[in-house]
């Protein structure tokens, strides 16, 4: 296996020979993986390049703002093929969803990320998982590639960095997180408006269903653990979808005298998405890779199949588990 290691210059060389590329998100996409795909849209066609968006989900609604958001295809039934395939924010092959099919149809694969546990699944891997988040390496990226910042090219980059930092409250939010926005600042970013859009605003439903969440708020492990669980049911009563859910589980870490959260969703086929977060020092995504997830050490994320009931059950006793062992340590 590649050693995990930021490598725009290669990236870069492989988007040079490239005319043809689709960028490609992850599944349930975030403000980070579509902050990334817009960026790299907006700078590769300032290259000249004929670029595709691709993800396997729907855009959240809060993020249709954004510059190119109305251009992300599904690979369903897309004919053709690509010079290059770019992955952005995508921790593995899993997490590209249907997008893996559009492997076989480009001469050549990269991607650009930023989780820890990314198994280098591509010819070539930019991976560096102590960045606080992914658009910090698209902007390196463009650096490197020549492409001039935009107005649009911040407001793309600002949002990926901001929601992946907490809006700059996780404790991963490092100098270079500031060095980029100051030259987000200089190429006219609408800082007061977008934060307010991505911070501030929210939908009925989601307000109703963070209202929803907070009725079923309770604590395991002494009180140290946050737990809420949400049924299709409770979607069903505030009108909302699962995009809406996805900053609920904050609440709960937010809550005093917690360590841990975990939020759980029915997705309505069958599974349950879980998202866990911790306060550093502990960490969470030793306990989420045992039940098939991962992501970063105080934000991850697993899907189960099975009912919210049984599967929440298993992932608290490994929760309480870490929790004991941390004490004891």
């Amino acid at each position: 296996m590649s050693e995990m290691k930021r490598n725009p210059e290669a990236v870069a060389e492989l988007i040079r020979e490239a005319r043809t590329i689709a960028v490609v998100s992850h599944v349930n996409p975030d403000g980070d993986t579509i902050g990334c795909a817009t960026a790299m849209r907006l700078g590769l066609k300032a290259l000249g390049k004929d670029v595709t968006v691709f993800c396997d989900g729907k855009i959240p609604d809060d993020l249709g703002f954004l510059p190119g958001a109305a251009e992300f295809r599904h690979p369903e039934g897309f004919e053709g093929s690509f010079d290059l395939m770019l992955s952005v924010d995508v921790s593995d092959e899993r997490r590209l969803g249907s997008c893996a099919e559009l492997k076989k149809i480009s001469r050549r694969t990269a991607q650009i990320d930023h989780h820890p546990t990314n198994p280098l699944f591509m010819e070539v891997n930019s991976v560096d998982g102590h960045a606080p988040a992914a658009c910090l390496m698209i902007r390196e990226q463009l650096r490197v590639l020549g492409v001039e910042l935009t107005t649009d090219i911040a407001k793309c980059l600002y949002t990926g960095i901001s929601t992946d930092t907490g809006n700059f409250a996780f404790a991963a939010t490092n100098a270079e997180c500031f060095e980029v926005m100051a030259e987000l600042m200089r190429a006219g970013l609408p800082l007061a408006e977008l934060n307010r859009i991505l911070f501030r605003v929210r939908s009925r439903p989601q307000a109703l269903l963070i209202g929803k969440a907070l009725g079923k708020l309770h604590f395991r492990g002494d009180g140290k653990i946050a737990v809420m669980l949400l049924t299709m049911q409770d979607f069903r009563d505030c009108g909302a979808l699962s995009e809406h859910a996805d900053t609920v589980v904050n609440f709960g870490l937010d809550t005093a005298g917690t360590e841990m959260a975990l939020l759980g969703r029915e997705t309505g086929d069958g599974k349950v998405k879980f998202s866990l977060r911790a306060r550093e020092p502990m960490a969470i995504n030793d306990v989420a890779q045992l039940f098939g997830g991962g992501g970063h050490p105080q934000a991850s994320g697993i899907t189960m199949e099975g009912t919210l009931e049984e599967t929440a059950e298993r992932v608290l006793a490994a929760m309480e588990k870490k929790l004991k062992e941390s004490e004891q340590a």
